[in-house]
């Protein structure tokens, strides 16, 4: 491994004095600042939740991708469907006229329930950009397990709010190692592209790319990997193209050019809001309730589920307990949640015949971090659009594809910056603390080390044939590798083991799983098409055979 000291290094040109002046304003509004005064302590919509004592056709709980899916495939086939949803409604501006905050600069709005942020990348030549703020129920949840920090979408359209839109179908090569029971012929031929077509997928134009100034950090990246005989691609997103030129012209206000992604984008990333929540709203079957927590799910004594449901604040306090009955419930609570949830029913009998299968499966998608530091000739740019496009392919040799991913700071850093999906063969488990009331997860951090060794595959070649070095400032001091965390959570209620082959939970009719629990922990790339997918493929099913 190469020398991972902060003194400065002929090679790489890092200097830390160079970017002390530089990171000034960054420092001071991340690191230095104390909290500001909350701002958002009431919630901002004023939305007309469900009702206890109601009785609905179909409940599903959670707003993510499976979940949008489901509510609009049954509104369509004519069933009346209720989203509960934790998190908030986010289609309110604040005091400062947006929605949701800027990524370098977070407040209130950016985390759920936490006192001080917990950024992805912490640190930046030794100091910490981590901040006070006040407890609230922000955008970004990072969960805290024993071994890994998860992050997750909090708010109507789950974790299409804060992802970086990357919208990658895998290889049609390595699909029978993600979903062995799955028919590839059906996802590659009908399910991928419907899935691809209702969220908008789009790919960048590649003459603009060549000229853009915001991807100026891309095509240094794809010049490296090049250099060191690694294919780059072009990878589709989520993001209107046209919008983000006239960004790069100034005549409209800047989203992606302004960094906003780690905590929602206020123009032009095309959430789920925008594609399937606009056709779930338009079908005037679906009602949506924001801070609401599905916490029990029972067999009701006439058919059917009793479900309890907490009505949150904004500071996270429970101010209603709901009962509610619905007669299909769909767990699309994203895979952290529908796992943590369906242990915790079956481990207290709420939900007794759910089998052993439930809460295994669960992995990270191998994901990892990591940073390098090129030399002066290799500025990555002060403008950086925050929507990735392209990514590095060393999948079948080394077992790594790593997103060119951006920093966003608004200073020159020299710095290309990444995000890796590894082979990691490791499975965590979900299992019940009964002492402690919770779920809770037994992944180690030691089965990080494979991801390491794949994304290395990758990053080490690249700096040999460059004579560049990693950044080792980014995620604390002395660290090169960004292992303690993932975007990309799945498993947890592994597709034709814990269900199905088409999602039906085993032991009670009517139970469902529509998201990324189903998926055995990993995609080969970002997840989020493929979990469309297959929620699609799903619904489709239960639709034809069991309403």
């Amino acid at each position: 491994m190469n020398d991972t000291s902060l003194k400065n290094d002929g090679r790489a040109g890092f200097s830390r004095r160079r970017f002390i002046t530089g990171t000034g304003s960054l420092l001071g509004a991340a690191a230095l600042a104390g909290p500001i005064p909350s701002a958002w302590a009431t919630p901002r919509t004023a939305a007309a939740p469900i009702a206890s004592g109601s009785r609905v056709p179909a409940l599903v709980i959670g707003t993510g991708y499976g979940g949008c899916v489901a509510a609009l495939r049954l509104a369509q086939a004519g069933t009346d469907v209720h989203m509960a949803e934790m998190g908030m409604a986010w289609d309110t501006p604040g005091p400062d006229g947006k929605i949701f905050a800027n990524t370098t600069r977070p407040d209130d709005r950016s985390f759920w329930l936490l006192t001080r942020t917990k950024q992805p990348l912490s640190n930046f030549l030794g100091f910490p950009l981590d901040r006070n703020v006040n407890r609230y129920t922000g955008i970004l949840d990072a969960e805290e397990f024993g071994g890994i920090t998860v992050y997750q979408g909090r708010g109507v359209g789950g974790g299409s709010l804060v992802n970086g839109g990357m919208a990658v179908t895998p290889r049609r090569e390595n699909f029978g190692a993600i979903l062995p029971t799955v028919d590839a012929e059906e996802m590659y031929s009908t399910y991928y592209p419907r899935a691809n077509s209702g969220l908008g997928v789009t790919t960048i134009d590649p003459a603009w790319f060549e000229e853009a100034d915001c991807y100026q950090y891309a095509r240094v990246g794809r010049k490296h990997a090049e250099r060191a005989g690694f294919p780059f691609l072009f990878v589709p997103a989520v993001y209107d193209w046209d919008y983000m030129k006239r960004e790069a012209a100034g005549t409209v206000p800047r989203s992606a050019l302004d960094g906003e992604i780690l905590y929602g984008n206020n123009h032009g990333k095309k959430s789920l809001q925008k594609t399937y929540i606009d056709r779930i709203r338009a079908t005037g079957r679906v009602t949506i309730s924001p801070l609401h927590k599905v916490t029990t799910v029972t067999p009701a004594p006439d058919g059917g589920y009793t479900v309890l449901i907490d009505q949150l604040d904004t500071t996270g306090r429970t101010t209603a307990t709901k009962t509610v009955t619905a007669d299909k419930v769909f767990f699309a609570a994203g895979s952290v949640g529908t796992s943590k949830l369906l242990v915790g029913l079956k481990a207290t009998g709420a939900l007794p015949l759910l089998n052993d299968e439930v809460g295994r499966g669960w992995g990270d998608n191998g994901n990892v971090m990591c940073g390098r530091a090129n030399h002066l000739w290799d500025p990555t740019g002060k403008l950086q659009a925050s929507i990735p496009t392209g990514g590095i392919d060393n999948w079948d040799a080394g077992g790594a594809f790593a997103e060119v991913a951006p920093l966003p700071t608004g200073i020159e850093t020299w710095a290309s910056f990444y995000l890796s999906i590894t082979k990691n063969p490791h499975r965590a488990r979900f299992t019940w603390n009964a002492a402690a009331g919770r779920a809770e997860l037994d992944w180690q951090t030691a089965w990080k080390q494979p991801s390491i060794d794949a994304a290395k595959t990758i990053f080490d070649r690249i700096n040999r044939k460059e004579g560049t070095i990693y950044r080792s400032d980014l995620f604390g001091v002395h660290k090169i590798w960004g292992d303690h965390l993932t975007y990309h959570p799945l498993g947890g209620a592994v597709l034709d083991k814990a269900t199905d082959n088409y999602g039906r939970l085993h032991g009670h009719p009517g139970l469902y799983v529509i998201d990324g629990a189903l998926i055995p922990g990993n995609t080969s790339v970002n997840p989020f098409v493929t979990i469309t997918a297959l929620a699609e493929r799903n619904i489709e099913r239960i639709i034809a055979t069991d309403l």
